[in-house]
């Protein structure tokens, strides 16, 4: 979510994963962060967007932003998808373009030489 508590929770979740890392698992990774429920109508949505994205390499943020919307909130409460409780809103819409990036991303990853073979 687009807001401060929200990000406070990503750095402490960031900061176990770290952990996990290190002792655990060392191939785990993390493809990307996606905002949800932004207002991009408040200046707090704006900022935190604006410095999540401005993090660089460090971590990668999805170009959708899956948006706030009563919709949603009446589809959970109905127990219903977004796809099925408003197929043409808003937020099915952004679903559907985040599935379009992470796919193209996965795309990507898949075309992209590994550093072992780029040493060939």
């Amino acid at each position: 979510q687009a807001s401060y508590l929200s990000t406070k929770g990503l750095s402490l979740l960031l900061g176990s994963i770290a952990k996990v890392k290190r002792q655990i698992n060392p191939k785990l990774k993390i493809d990307g962060v996606l905002l949800t429920m932004v207002d991009h109508r408040t200046n707090n949505a704006r900022d935190i967007s604006a410095a999540l994205r401005a993090s660089g390499e460090q971590l990668r943020v999805y170009d959708t932003e899956i948006p706030f919307s009563v919709r949603m909130a009446e589809s959970t409460a109905a127990g219903k998808s977004i796809f099925a409780y408003d197929p043409h809103g808003k937020v099915a819409a952004a679903y559907t373009a985040l599935t379009e990036e992470v796919m193209q991303h996965e795309r990507a990853e898949a075309n992209r030489p590994r550093s072992n073979e780029r040493a060939r």
